[in-house]
């Protein structure tokens, strides 16, 4: 079995996440900043997830697709991951 290992296995991966979440919210008419109050998580924060700028841990890609009113796998599935 190859072993999956190194960056560039999953190049684009945050930037292809943040434009999925930031695609989703301006669909559902929502501000960066109503999103994130719902999803519990730091306006800027959000924002630097949406402009793949940061790598977001488990607990907050749940908190977000919550928000979302979406399961986290067709959060990631909208990011193509």
């Amino acid at each position: 079995m190859k072993r999956v290992s190194g960056k560039s296995d999953f190049e684009g991966a945050l930037p292809r996440l943040g434009d999925a979440i930031r695609a989703l919210r301006l669909e559902r008419g929502i501000s960066q900043e109503a999103l994130a109050d719902e999803a519990m998580i730091d306006r800027s924060h959000l924002g630097k997830i949406e402009r793949g700028e940061r790598n977001v841990t488990l607990l907050n890609v749940l908190k977000i697709a919550r928000a979302l009113n979406l399961s986290a796998s067709d959060l990631l599935r909208q990011a193509e991951l």
